[in-house]
Parts: C-alpha cells; structure tokens; sequence
C-alpha cells in the first residue's frame, strides 16, 4: 500500500463525537464521546481499585479518563492536543483545574456513559 493511500485511509475512519466544557475563564475541554469495551473494563477495574486506598483507585480514575477521553484542552486561547501534552498538562494542572476537569468529567459520563460510574 502506497504511503498516500495510508494517508487517505486514515482520513476516512469515523471520529468518536465529541462534547466541548468550558470554565469560568473561557478554557475549553474537548471530551471524546466513545469508549471501547476494553476501556471499558480497564476503567472498572481502576475505579475499583484497592480496599486500602479508595483515595488513590478515586485519583487513579480520574487521570484514567482524562487520558482515554480528552481531545484538546484550550488555556488562554492556546490549543494542546498531542495525547503526551495533555497529560503533562493534566499532571500540572492547579487544585481549581483539577476540580473543574472532575465536574467535566461527570457530566460528560452522565450524558454519554450512563452505565459507567463516575470518580
């Protein structure tokens, strides 16, 4: 297969929707509206976590789906999208980021993963 077919075949695949959370400073969380089974079940088992420490399996999801589901972060107009990035970003992110990415979180899980249970 030559290297512009590649190119063509990925430009075709389906994009997972995606749901936009802004907050009070006009930041905006792109979030992906699609998880597959597996994630799924990798989620289950992190939210469940250990008996020990329900603190860290609570902190240990939510770095979880922010990683399976944040498309782009916008801070002050400045777009990050590369999956590396976002995270680092996410790791930095100050306690106010962190409790708006958790709120973001649940309603997107409450509108498009109803099943699943929310951090």
């Amino acid at each position: 297969m030559g290297r512009r077919s590649r190119q063509r075949d990925r430009a075709d695949r389906l994009q997972a929707p995606t749901s936009d959370y802004t907050d009070a400073d006009g930041n905006v969380l792109t979030l992906r509206g699609a998880l597959s089974p597996a994630t799924r079940a990798q989620y289950a088992d992190v939210i469940a976590g250990s008996p020990l420490s329900a603190e860290d399996a609570w902190q240990r999801a939510v770095e979880f789906l922010f990683e399976r589901l944040a498309v782009r972060w916008t801070i002050a107009g400045v777009p990050i999208e590369k999956q590396k990035e976002l995270l680092q970003r996410f790791r930095f992110a100050s306690q106010d980021e962190r409790r708006w990415i958790r709120d973001a979180l649940r309603e997107h899980l409450a509108e498009w993963f109803p099943d699943m249970r929310s951090p």
